[in-house]
């Protein structure tokens, strides 16, 4: 059990902002976060800067050199090391007290049941395979109203921070993988049966193709340019989603 937080110390600047009934909102708070490369990452970071208590972070990947330019725990000293490993390392280090779970595993149908996903207060989906990521949708949308979930389109292609944006996920424009994800759902059938806020971005970068489907809709695999000024702020911003939520609950009481 975490000790309670000290207004004075480290989320001080929090609760002059917010108030201690909304940092007591956060450190009994549960995050759960899938994938933590370039946008998951930034996400946990601002989630723990900011006071929440617990989170489980969940990717199968290790760190490399190519994650360097973007991801928030990769530099030539923990290159090999498991993401998950490393992110938990550095945010117990900036909070002590905050209650990390690191599940170094890929989401997918064979783990999925291993996930009792309504028992967190909210779902961060940062997964970049097109699969996985409509099944943790599925999932999350089915664990109830009690569990909301946030999740991050395509980062990747992109290099204008303000065309950056929040949406319903139906009402995502301009982004190949939310238009991906809606064909998917339209095949099989299997929709979510809820709505859900993702954070997006329309820009399309001049003389830069988007990544081409295969014909059962499914992303091949190829590495796509990306930068860290811009999954940052999909990560951030989907903190702020978690965050804004927490402070509303407090309005709605």
């Amino acid at each position: 059990m975490m000790e309670k937080f000290d207004i004075d110390g480290l989320f001080g600047r929090t609760g002059l902002l917010l108030g201690t009934e909304v940092l007591d909102r956060m450190r009994q708070a549960r995050v759960i976060v899938f994938g933590t490369g370039g946008v998951g990452s930034w996400c946990v970071e601002a989630l723990v800067r900011t006071g929440i208590g617990h989170l489980t972070l969940v990717d199968f990947d290790r760190v490399c050199e190519s994650n360097v330019n973007r991801q928030l725990p990769a530099s030539s000293s923990t290159i090999g090391k498991l993401k998950v490993e490393a992110i938990a390392e550095r945010m117990r280090d900036i909070n002590p007290a905050v209650d990390i779970v690191a599940r170094s595993e890929m989401y997918d149908a064979g783990s999925a049941d291993t996930f009792v996903l309504s028992d967190y207060d909210y779902v961060i989906d940062a997964i970049d395979s097109l699969e996985c990521k409509a099944l943790l949708i599925r999932r999350a949308c089915e664990a109830g109203p009690h569990t909301r979930l946030y999740s991050s389109m395509g980062a990747a292609l992109k290099i204008d921070p303000s065309r950056i944006g929040v949406a319903e996920f139906w009402k995502v424009k301009g982004d190949p993988l939310a238009a991906a994800l809606r064909r998917r759902f339209k095949k099989t059938g299997e929709y979510p049966c809820r709505k859900f806020r993702c954070v997006y971005s329309d820009e399309l970068v001049p003389n830069v193709l988007p990544q081409p489907e295969s014909a059962d809709g499914l992303r091949e695999r190829r590495v796509n340019g990306s930068l860290a000024h811009i999954t940052a702020i999909f990560g951030m911003t989907l903190a702020s989603l978690v965050i804004r939520d927490l402070v509303a609950r407090g309005d709605k009481a």
